[in-house]
């Protein structure tokens, strides 16, 4: 079953950059804002990073978590972090590759990475928007995570 709108998000347990488990079902009670990132140290991906990283108290302000999940492994993603001063969770799906991705429905099986897809999860666990590039090119905007958080 993949991630709908109005049905409950697929609970999971990853490791963070720094090895600590996140659990999405522990999260609840707050919004959770789950960005899923295909492909780290590229031009866009990287700029979708910092943009977070950059409006990240706005975005808490709104009493969400903000977590992204790549495909890649926690050393990859621990390196990223650190390049790019980020301190908000970057989870590793990375092994088995890419089972947290295949729960959403966001997985790119041609290129074994997330497609560039956005959960807008609610303090009750429901997923209540999907936000979708239109290519691997194209960075989503913040605004539409702003306006869906605030919405909730």
């Amino acid at each position: 079953m993949v991630a709908e709108i109005g049905a409950a998000a697929p609970d999971f347990t990853l490791r963070n950059y720094d090895r600590s488990e996140i659990t999405l079902s522990d999260l609840r009670g707050k919004k959770t804002l789950l960005v899923f990132i295909p492909f780290p140290f590229t031009r866009t991906c990287t700029a979708e990073l910092c943009d977070l990283r950059d409006n990240l108290a706005s975005l808490e302000s709104t009493e969400a978590n903000v977590i992204a999940i790549t495909c890649d492994s926690m050393g990859s993603n621990r390196a990223w972090a650190n390049a790019e001063g980020v301190t908000y969770p970057i989870l590793s799906d990375f092994w088995p590759h890419g089972a947290v991705a295949m729960e959403y429905g966001c997985f790119n099986d041609a290129l074994g990475v997330a497609n560039r897809t956005t959960y807008v999860i609610d303090a009750e666990g429901i997923v209540c928007e999907i936000i979708e590039a239109e290519s691997f090119g194209t960075a989503r905007e913040i605004e539409s995570y702003t306006e869906a958080l605030t919405s909730l």
